[in-house]
């Protein structure tokens, strides 16, 4: 197979061409200097003339806060180069996996969300990647749209990371422990994004590791792993954050891997064994 990674640089890019590279896959890997996404003709000029058998768009503005205070940005970013990629693919001829984020949903409900529960972000980021997803969908049985939550990994700092490094540097953290989630690992869910590309497989997934948490207890977790007493964590309130973020975040942000598992494929494995993997390596 033949596949083009948009974002190819970042955490979740980089394990999905080193995933893709290690099946045997042909992958042209794009950075932001190779390809700017909001680059209508370059993005068109690129993917046509690789002719990928898929494109794997990761490229995205991340920055939750960031997209809080520059809207034109995060649209720009997060949903209209999204157009221009599935434009290209069309022409190509190219199958497109688009990733998302939990983010598309309020955090309202009290059970994890479905592939089919109603959107309502709250948040810039999140309306600008739904936004993306729209452009996505346009393509019908030819796009895939993966939604994920609460990434980390071995590349760039990332939730984990940053809780070893400032538990080096003090006494305690205080981390909140009202929002819940499904941390999920980049390597892992770069295979099943590739398995779902292989396969050919339309719509929306919901992708994460198993194992729901808050980030006080995934902070707890990274600590214990890393022989570091979890004690030194405290849990507090997202109200008692200081200083408090301008982007508000899903109370609730657990995602049923429902397409997955009425499809009978495989879930990602509970997220204590890709963390106790991931901190090794950190502590190496």
């Amino acid at each position: 197979m033949r596949l083009l990674v948009t974002g190819a640089h970042g955490a979740l890019g980089r394990d999905v061409v080193a995933v893709s590279e290690q099946a045997g896959d042909e992958v042209v890997a794009c950075d932001r200097g190779r390809l700017d996404v909001t680059d209508r003709d370059a993005v068109l000029g690129t993917i046509t003339t690789v002719r990928p058998d898929a494109v794997v768009h990761c490229a995205a503005w991340t920055d939750v806060d960031g997209c809080e205070s520059d809207h034109d940005r995060a649209w720009s970013v997060n949903a209209l180069a999204v157009r221009a990629v599935a434009e290209a693919c069309d022409l190509a001829g190219a199958r497109l996996c688009h990733v998302s984020t939990d983010y598309v949903f309020d955090g309202g409900l009290d059970r994890p969300y479905t592939e089919w529960d109603a959107t309502a972000p709250r948040s810039a980021y999140g309306r600008s990647k739904l936004g993306g997803e729209v452009e996505a969908d346009r393509l019908g049985p030819a796009a895939t749209i993966v939604r994920t939550s609460w990434l980390c990994g071995g590349h760039g700092r990332n939730f984990v990371s940053s809780i070893l490094a400032a538990l080096a540097d003090r006494d305690h953290v205080d981390v909140v422990d009202d929002q819940r989630g499904c941390p999920t690992f980049t390597d892992d869910l770069a295979s099943m994004v590739r398995q779902l590309v292989v396969a050919r497989r339309p719509g929306v997934f919901h992708v994460t590791n198993q194992g729901p948490t808050t980030w006080f207890g995934l902070a707890r977790d990274a600590a214990t792993s890393a022989g570091i007493d979890p004690q030194r964590v405290r849990p507090i309130a997202t109200a008692d954050l200081r200083p408090a973020r301008p982007a508000p975040r899903p109370a609730n942000s657990v995602l049923d891997n429902a397409a997955l598992r009425l499809a009978g494929v495989p879930l990602l494995p509970d997220h204590h064994e890709p963390l106790e993997r991931l901190v090794k390596e950190l502590i190496a």
